[in-house]
């Protein structure tokens, strides 16, 4: 299958679906477009993926750049097929879900043309083969992250998180764009192909092994800013500003794991770049288990989604930093493909729930699910793959990731480091759901539900696409079954050991009993610490933020007090010198032109004085 219409598609409705939101106040033509192309590009991969496509390089306009060779081709297998259908599967959703979540916004149909963008954005960095196209996709999904966590502008919280995130993934994306620069500078070409041939042969060592771990060390730093992963991981939360329809798809198919899916295709490359292993696996095992702990203590349940967001990217780079060469990254992609479906599930659900309950805050949402059979069967679906029970879609990602761990921790690198946190993070990730399960569906009156059921229910469209994600989140796993992902099999040892410390999670959780919140229970005092995201905002500002603003006032001093004194003391010397000229043309006498003389240099001279 050629995949450029499948990022056309979603690409043309947006840049129609602009223009047409300025002039029609219908909102028809917006959702239509933002639907239609959603569906077509969904359909297309499926077609292709059901008919079991073959690899194939699709070639692009191509560009002549010196010695450098830039195909701008595009790259279709079934792995790269199935995470593109999950993309478009979550945008589907995301678009029809929005038409309904956002009827009275006056800026709605911009919002849908952002959120094709950003859907075309994503899908061309999954089919990218070439690292220009990589680059443009990555950059233009961190501009509409901007758009959309900004999509309530009126609002100072939300400009303020937008301008955030923007600014921490831009910073982290100089590392990004540099490596691919030295990648495809040390290959004599931007084909994805092409850079891993070089790179990753065995006559790349010495000083190119040294230049390919520095690029390499780069591309992962790019990858933790876009991913949320520590010292980055702050500005996810705060995004939770933003509509919770841009939330499920940044959250879960789109930006955050973006970076899975370049490090995917550059893996060869990664594996023998040690340094950036260790840059990589250090950093993720640490936010793996820091989110989770901040999940489990968040007064919000929809900052909950978002640490839990954070700590389950964590996650899927975690089968990158570790997965020996001979396994490849599939269990990372796997882990990506599943997160997608519930995520996206919870995302939506607890959105419509807020909307009966007019919060996302715990005292708010509390029992909102209780008596509506669709939302409770949401909850407990998507939490049990969050969760990582055994044999729901996310209980058999994860299992993969842990059996790559393992057979990294066998080898070498940080395996063990990896393997580690990936269990801790198992026994707080259960924990955590089963408090958000406890407080959205225990211990509110019946009446009281009803009403708010009977005020707001929950609409037909609602309901298909949160029923869709249900089933998915039950049976995706049967995605094992085609030839999308090369995993191998789960370990039944790992199942039973998962098994039993998801049980030690839900047990502490349930230790204050079924009536009371774990978090209070557990760590009451840690609460308001995890909702200021343990003071990282703070530190950002201290180290980042302060120093930078210093140094622009120092700038600016030099700026306006030395360098525009040059300027100042010419106007000065010009303005005597003309006032001089028109003395000495008007007949002064001798001896006051040749005062005037005397002054004038006397005072260039201490013009020269003050700016030496």
């Amino acid at each position: 299958m050629n995949p450029w219409p499948v990022v056309a598609l979603p690409a043309l409705a947006s840049l129609i679906g602009l223009f047409a939101g300025q002039n029609l106040r219908d909102q028809r033509l917006a959702k239509g477009l933002a639907v239609g192309a959603s569906a077509a590009s969904l359909v297309l991969v499926l077609v292709a993926w059901a008919a079991g496509a073959e690899a194939l390089e699709a070639a692009g306009p191509g560009v002549a750049a010196g010695e450098l060779s830039v195909p701008l081709a595009l790259l279709s297998d079934p792995t790269r097929l199935a995470v593109g259908a999950v993309v478009a599967l979550v945008a589907l959703c995301v678009q029809a879900y929005s038409a309904i979540y956002l009827r009275t916004d006056d800026r709605y149909p911009r919002f849908a043309a952002t959120v094709s963008l950003f859907t075309a954005a994503m899908l061309l960095v999954v089919f990218s083969g070439d690292l220009v196209l990589t680059v443009i996709g990555w950059e233009v999904m961190g501009w509409c992250s901007y758009l959309l966590i900004g999509h309530w502008s009126r609002r100072h919280s939300a400009r303020r998180a937008a301008h955030k995130a923007f600014l921490v993934t831009r910073v982290a994306d100089i590392g990004f764009v540099l490596g691919m620069v030295g990648l495809a500078a040390g290959a004599g070409t931007t084909s994805l192909t092409g850079v891993v041939d070089a790179w990753s042969s065995e006559g790349a060592d010495g000083a190119d092994g040294a230049a390919r771990a520095v690029a390499m060390t780069l591309v992962v730093i790019g990858v933790l800013g876009k991913s949320a992963q520590v010292p980055f991981q702050d500005w996810l939360a705060d995004a939770m500003e933003g509509p919770t329809p841009a939330s499920a798809l940044i959250h879960a198919a789109t930006m955050v794991a973006a970076g899975t899916v370049v490090l995917a295709g550059l893996f060869p490359v990664l594996a023998l770049s040690h340094p950036a292993r260790w840059v990589l696996g250090l950093s993720v095992a640490v936010t793996m288990v820091l989110a989770a702990v901040l999940a489990f203590a968040q007064s919000d349940l929809k900052r909950l989604l978002a640490w839990s967001t954070v700590s389950q990217v964590g996650v899927m780079l975690s089968a990158l930093a570790a997965a020996p060469l001979a396994e490849g990254p599939d269990a990372g992609l796997f882990h990506l493909w599943s997160h997608a479906i519930f995520k996206a599930l919870l995302f939506l659900a607890i959105g419509w729930a807020s909307v009966i309950a007019g919060g996302t805050a715990v005292t708010t949402l509390r029992g909102s699910a209780a008596a509506i059979p669709i939302l409770r069967v949401s909850f407990l679906f998507g939490l049990l793959s969050l969760a990582g029970v055994p044999f729901v879609v996310g209980g058999l990602s994860k299992e993969h990731v842990i059996a790559a761990a393992w057979h990294g921790a066998v080898e070498s690198g940080p395996g063990l480091v990896v393997l580690v946190a990936l269990l801790v993070t198992v026994a707080v990730t259960a924990a955590y759901c089963t408090r958000a399960y406890l407080l959205l569906t225990a211990h509110v009156r019946s009446s009281e539900v009803g009403e708010r059921v009977g005020a707001t229910p929950v609409p037909p469209v609602v309901r298909v696409v949160l029923g869709g994600l249900v089933v998915l989140s039950a049976i995706g796993g049967l995605v094992l079954f085609t030839d999308a992902f090369d995993v191998g099999s789960a370990s039944l040892a790992w199942i039973a050991i998962t098994a039993l410390i998801i049980a030690v999670g839900v047990a502490a959780a349930l230790r204050g009993g079924l009536d009371k919140d774990p978090a209070q229970v557990l760590a009451a005092r840690l609460v308001p610490h995890a909702d200021a995201g343990l003071g990282a905002d703070a530190f950002y500002r201290a180290v980042a933020v302060t120093p930078v603003l210093g140094l622009a006032r120092v700038v600016a001093f030099l700026d306006t007090e030395v360098v525009d004194l040059y300027v100042r003391g010419a106007a000065v010397a010009t303005r005597a010198a003309g006032w001089l000229g028109a003395r000495a043309h008007h007949g002064e006498r001798p001896s006051s032109a040749i005062g005037l003389v005397l002054g004038a240099v006397v005072v260039l001279a201490m013009v020269g004085v003050l700016a030496s």
